[in-house]
């Protein structure tokens, strides 16, 4: 009987994922490896090679694999020889399945050369407990190498370094450090110039379209036509044009004030490709990390105006000066324009939304040009408290640091010494009462061990108010960019849109003798007012 001729399928497979460095697993290894194996054998001709270069064994949607098993399905292979079993897959349960059922269900023939395994011919009882065991092996190793890749990964990030294959718009890989974010300046100025229009009124479409009429290339665009391959997780237009959602990422992107948000998505784990959304408790945050492109206190009033309700004017660019700012006192929802005609001329007023839509409420009807004095006024106040609220601060900071007390945590530290000092006083009388026959012995171990207790605690208490004293110092003499915020408007003689978008949290208005104006940093204007009647009330007792 003649002997039967398996036409060979060379298979060959790396990935650096899987850690596969060495020499001897190189796909040139590899293919060495079988065509000296093939050449000693009268049976096997190779007709076929199949090679998956850069692909992880721990699945098997790699394309050299779904090659060979379109071709071993038409008949034209009907031999599959690997160097080992690792080079076939690191799974081991897909990977039994193809041993186990697959391949002889279809009658293809598999050989690991190195794990010595020939399916072709009975195989022996320890072969069917080592081939299971050897997968197993493989699939484990897969597991652990993956768990490294992954920790360290993590490690870089929470050292600010950058995991990613394209930066951000707006920045660039340093050329010395991958993991190292630069400024490109190109698309900085682009970033600045949709921060600067969005702050000025104008919509996120209005920017795009803005940005399209200039011909300013997208940030697809824009990298594809710096040589990169590029390709968004995003959906676009077919003509990679900016858009609302374009400018929406931009907007609401903290890596434009410095701070790197990282490990936002990724793969459940080493067998799973399909991405997956991170918890915000998962993300690593990494402030401070690279040169912002947009200063914070601009970044937070373009998070503030996102979420109001921003008009645009009737063939006007411009929105209305209280657009988004004013709200009811009552229901607490907004309070939208209305113009008012009398005598051929047009008067605006403001008047609650939930009125006007006719669920409730009253109309709280309140004349634009009146409200708009109000608020200048209350406006203008404000401004003049934190001038006075300025020098204050520039005063104390001025003092010298071993001239002054702060305040409240000057009293606390004083307090905790004297504790600490009074415990440490009666730990010391304690051998003495022990030895006079006051207490037992057992008594004196007690109490000291008691002693000890609290003089730990006050330690513990003491270097934390001294920690908050410390803070408190450094945060009076650093320059405060709120401040400086309002400081710019100090000679403004009328009231117009962008003091709203830089100084007003929101207008409420109750009737027409009650508004109320809340300003943004209120908490931070707070917290500097009470440090300052501190400082009053320590030098008035002085």
């Amino acid at each position: 009987m003649a002997e039967r001729i398996w036409n060979v399928a060379l298979y060959a497979r790396l990935s650096q994922e899987d850690g596969d460095k060495e020499e001897s697993n190189s796909i040139g290894s590899q293919r060495d490896m079988i065509r000296d194996f093939v050449s000693r054998r009268t049976d096997l001709t190779i007709v076929q090679e199949y090679v998956d270069d850069g692909y992880s064994g721990v699945n098997f949607e790699r394309p050299g694999f779904q090659r060979m098993m379109t071709d071993l399905q038409a008949g034209s292979v009907d031999c599959i020889i690997c160097k080992d079993l690792s080079r076939f897959a690191r799974n081991y349960i897909d990977s039994g399945r193809y041993l186990e059922k697959v391949f002889p269900s279809m009658g293809v023939r598999f050989i690991a050369i190195n794990d010595n395994v020939d399916s072709f011919g009975q195989r022996s009882q320890s072969d069917s407990l080592i081939i299971p065991f050897k997968n197993l092996i493989n699939d484990a190793y897969c597991k652990d190498i993956s768990m490294k890749i992954r920790s360290q990964l993590d490690i870089k990030r929470k050292m600010g370094d950058f995991i990613g294959a394209f930066c951000t718009y707006g920045y660039r890989k340093d050329p010395d450090n991958k993991n190292r974010l630069l400024v490109d300046e190109e698309a900085a100025r682009v970033v600045e110039l949709i921060f600067r229009l969005r702050i000025q009124g104008m919509s996120n479409k209005g920017i795009a379209d803005h940005l399209n009429g200039m011909g300013v290339p997208s940030p697809m665009a824009y990298k594809r036509a710096k040589g990169m391959n590029y390709r968004s997780g995003f959906r676009t237009n077919d003509g990679v044009l900016w858009s609302s959602e374009a400018i929406q990422r931009i907007l609401t992107n903290s890596i434009y004030v410095g701070t790197l948000v990282q490990h936002k998505r990724g793969t459940p784990n080493y067998k799973v490709k399909q991405e997956i959304e991170y918890d915000e408790s998962d993300w690593i945050v990494v402030s401070n990390n690279h040169q912002p492109i947009i200063a914070q206190t601009d970044f937070d009033t373009v998070q503030s105006l996102l979420g109001r309700d921003v008009r645009v004017a009737p063939d006007q660019e411009e929105v209305y000066l209280f657009s988004g700012f004013v709200y009811c006192g009552d229901c607490g929802h907004s309070m939208v324009r209305k113009p008012v005609t009398r005598c051929g001329k047009v008067y605006p007023y403001l008047i609650c939304s939930t009125y006007k839509a006719r669920h409730g409420c009253t109309s709280h009807s309140f004349s634009e040009k009146k409200l708009e004095k109000i608020v200048f006024a209350l406006v203008r106040n404000h401004i003049e408290q934190i001038c006075k609220m300025d020098q204050m601060l520039e005063y104390i900071a001025s003092r010298p640091e071993n001239q002054r007390e702060i305040f409240d945590f000057d009293a606390q530290i004083t307090r905790l010494e004297a504790e600490i000092q009074r415990y440490q006083d009666l730990k010391l009388k304690l051998y003495s009462d022990m030895a006079d026959g006051i207490i037992s012995k057992e008594e004196y171990l007690e109490f000291r061990a008691g002693y000890d207790r609290k003089i730990a605690s006050g330690h513990v208490a003491l270097a934390k108010v001294q920690d908050e004293r410390s803070q408190a110092v450094r945060d009076n003499e650093e320059e405060v960019p709120w401040i400086q915020m309002f400081r710019q408007y100090e000679s403004i003689t009328e009231l117009h849109r962008m003091v709203l978008v830089n100084l007003v949290e929101r207008i409420i208005v109750y009737d027409a003798t009650h508004v109320e104006v809340l300003f943004r940093y209120q908490d931070r204007f707070t917290s500097a007012m009470n440090y300052i009647n501190r400082f009053e009330r320590m030098h008035e007792e002085a």
